[in-house]
């Protein structure tokens, strides 16, 4: 299905304790804005990990790419554009763009995770709830 797209952005503002000597963020933690990307396009869809994690999927990182451009900085009012762009099966890819109040690209990523069954930790097929919700709002699109 090459015209599903879901997106969110999500306003971020690094803390001093996230830069490193040059008031730059330390790259590790990208991750961390990464998640806080995912969380909220997640509850942007009436969707939180804790509900998956409740009804017995939990989502462990399998693979993470990120391509940095330019270094967002202290205090800096940042973007970050978070997207799926396919219907997930037994993973679930979330792509990533940092970008500065001008639009500026600064940081870009991707992060694959994996539907896992909370008591066996085996892999599982996406939950039929989420599925229903992803496909009801890349229809509003």
């Amino acid at each position: 299905m090459t015209d599903f797209i879901i997106s969110n952005i999500s306003k971020i503002r690094p803390r001093y304790s996230e830069t490193d000597q040059m008031g730059v963020v330390y790259y590790g933690n990208y991750a961390t804005y990464f998640e806080i990307g995912r969380v909220e396009l997640l509850r942007s869809l009436e969707m939180s990990y804790a509900d998956m994690e409740k009804t017995g999927t939990m989502l462990p990182v399998v693979h993470m790419t990120i391509d940095f451009k330019k270094g967002a900085t202290y205090d800096q009012e940042v973007y970050l554009e978070t997207s799926i762009t396919e219907l997930p099966t037994r993973k679930i890819s979330f792509y990533h763009t940092l970008r500065d109040k001008e639009g500026k690209t600064l940081v870009t990523g991707n992060v694959v995770l994996v539907f896992v069954d909370t008591q066996t930790f085996k892999p599982k097929y996406c939950p039929e709830q989420l599925r229903t919700l992803l496909l009801k709002a890349s229809s509003k699109q």
